[in-house]
């Protein structure tokens, strides 16, 4: 099943907001879909992490067996899916990864670090950007004004 990640945020004088790189972590919490049990604990899924499924049915980025049921889930991450959420002036959900499930879905985000982000007047790019808190503020030197992120917000869709 495929599965897209969808953000919306306020964007103080930035342009594009980014995850940065195959190594970024993905944090998500899963539901079983044989038993319906939910994960307590953030998973993370990450590009460059390859994990051998059982029976040598070839791999995945993630492999979470349930504490409930002991079904094998896996979930990918769609390689040419990672974009980044620029602003258009309106606040409307927008897809920045899709994951390929199977035996689970994703039913919550945590942001936390490693995101990029671009300044619209200057282009200066701020890395490691935290939304642990889903916001954060900084200050362009060059165009002397405050930049930020606020009231991060997202949803999972299912595509066909």
């Amino acid at each position: 099943m495929k599965v897209s990640l969808q953000i919306s945020c306020d964007l103080e004088n930035i342009a594009a907001l980014s995850p940065v790189g195959e190594d970024f972590r993905w944090y998500l919490k899963f539901k079983c879909q044989s038993c319906g049990d939910k994960s307590e604990k953030w998973q993370y899924i990450t590009q460059e992490e390859s994990v051998p499924l059982k029976g040598g049915r070839g791999s995945a980025n993630l492999i979470i067996k349930c504490k409930l049921c002991g079904r094998e889930n896996s979930a990918d991450i769609f390689p040419d899916s990672v974009k980044p959420f620029t602003a258009d002036g309106d606040r409307k959900m927008k897809t920045i990864v899709s994951f390929d499930c199977r035996g689970m879905e994703p039913v919550d985000f945590s942001p936390r670090n490693g995101w990029q982000c671009e300044a619209v007047e200057t282009g200066t790019k701020f890395d490691d950007v935290d939304l642990s808190e889903k916001e954060w503020v900084d200050y362009d030197e060059k165009a002397k004004e405050t930049v930020g992120i606020y009231e991060l917000t997202h949803q999972f869709v299912r595509q066909k």
